[in-house]
């Protein structure tokens, strides 16, 4: 150790792989154990030293602990319902090593019913007050759109009431179901309800049997778009900048949109001096970017281009997956090695139907 080292201390080294932290974690267990066993100032004993170690690995990680028992403290790593940032939680506790004393989950798991009751300001959420239905479209058939009744909806404290709902559904079904079964979530009052509601507690065997039927009519369902039509368009933004779009217009007339829910959207900013559109230099990276993704995500391993808009300085490439995890990865990886020469972010969200691509489609 050098002399400064001895005067500063030496600098913990940066965690960049899961080894890092769990390495980094078994060193300080015994501290974080006692604390929470103890309840003795957790934030500060626990989550401040937690936090930053878990942000030098990678942004999106959340976390939860309490004593899973009289001797085991339980440690909840969670994605907070953020589809992109699943994956790693996932893989994270994979990695983790056995610690005695200590239990390691991924994701908020589903808790009993009896005991699924959240208090949030003034208002309770819980089996005595919250049915549901469900809205069914001919056009959409496996869509699932869920109708949450609230008996003590009052229309003045909805983000109060929307927040108490979805964390009722993240104890009751688990953060991962939470999130990918239901496409659509609507909260009413019972004066509101146009059907006859169903009891909460029948929801997740409601949401099992949808999902059972749908591995059942998809499950291997795959597509190959060498042969596919791919259509260009324009059209003119508010602020008179035009856009181009390239679409394959073959895909958006397939019939098993269903199969591949998930819709990768890349973003990609870039200086567009020329009305919005990139020189020919970023024009070269920008494809040399977009062949990256395509050489990862394959058609006929469930990774569909759908094509790509370009306006107003951006690039927009877009993707209908049939998981989420693996996009997520490839899209992380791309965004470290094109660090500091492409601005890009990437967001992946549920569209069952591909609705959000129907301004392509001809009437």
């Amino acid at each position: 150790m050098g002399l400064l080292d001895k005067i500063f201390g030496k600098k913990e080294e940066q965690i960049q792989t899961y080894e890092d932290f769990w390495n980094w974690f078994r060193a300080n267990e015994m501290t974080f154990y006692k604390s929470v066993r103890k309840g003795d100032n957790i934030e500060k004993k626990f989550f401040n030293k937690l936090s930053p170690k878990l942000g030098e690995l990678k942004e999106g990680f959340f976390y939860l602990t309490g004593m899973y028992d009289d001797n085991v403290a339980e440690l909840i790593f969670t994605a907070d319902g953020v589809l992109k940032n699943i994956v790693f939680v996932e893989e994270l506790v994979s990695m983790a090593p056995m610690i005695p004393n200590w239990k390691f989950t991924a994701l908020k798991p589903a808790t009993s019913m009896g005991s699924n009751s959240i208090k949030m300001e003034d208002f309770t959420f819980s089996t005595e007050n919250l049915s549901f239905y469900s809205i069914e479209y001919k056009n959409y058939p496996d869509e699932i759109d869920i109708v949450i009744v609230y008996n003590d909806y009052k229309g003045k404290h909805i983000s109060t009431i929307t927040s108490g709902v979805y964390i009722f559904l993240d104890n009751y079904l688990g953060e991962l179901n939470a999130v990918t079964t239901i496409d659509n979530l609507t909260i009413i009052s019972k004066a509101q309800a146009e059907k006859e509601l169903i009891p909460i507690a029948k929801l997740k065997d409601y949401l099992i049997w949808r999902e059972k039927e749908f591995i059942e009519k998809y499950n291997g369902v795959r597509y190959n778009t060498e042969n596919d039509n791919y259509s260009g368009f324009e059209a003119i933004l508010d602020n008179g900048l035009p856009l181009l779009a390239i679409i394959n217009t073959t895909l958006l007339d397939w019939d098993s949109k269903a199969s591949h829910p998930w819709i990768l959207s890349v973003t990609v900013q870039f200086d567009g001096n020329n009305k919005g559109m990139p020189d020919d230099s970023t024009h070269e990276l920008l494809d040399r970017f977009e062949d990256e993704i395509l050489s990862e995500l394959k058609d006929f391993e469930g990774y569909l281009n759908i094509g790509r808009q370009t306006a107003d300085s951006k690039r927009i490439i877009y993707f209908a997956c049939k998981d989420f995890r693996k996009p997520s990865k490839v899209l992380h990886e791309l965004e470290k090695n094109y660090s500091g020469i492409l601005n890009l972010t990437h967001d992946i969200y549920k569209d069952k139907y591909w609705q959000s691509f129907e301004r392509f489609r001809s009437n």
